[in-house]
């Protein structure tokens, strides 16, 4: 995940839970603001020590060296 994360806003590490399991991904809306800009509206689920998480969140990115970069994002 850094290396497609945006280096202005990248942390120097993630920490994930230990033994947390992804379950799936739905990517609800997916937007070009122009060329270069675009907005991802997602749900990400997961499970944590046998709870069920969700993570909501539309997410800006940016294209640079044809490369599109997670930049950052508002979680609901």
């Amino acid at each position: 995940m850094l290396a497609t994360w945006h280096a202005s806003t990248r942390p120097a590490t993630l920490d994930f839970a230990p033994g947390a399991k992804w379950l799936g991904l739905d990517v609800r809306l997916h937007q070009a603001l122009d060329a270069d800009h675009a907005e991802v509206e997602f749900v990400a689920r997961c499970r944590e020590a046998g709870r069920a998480t969700r993570l909501h969140e539309r997410s800006r990115f940016v294209r640079e060296s044809g490369r599109w970069l997670y930049v950052d994002g508002d979680q609901f």
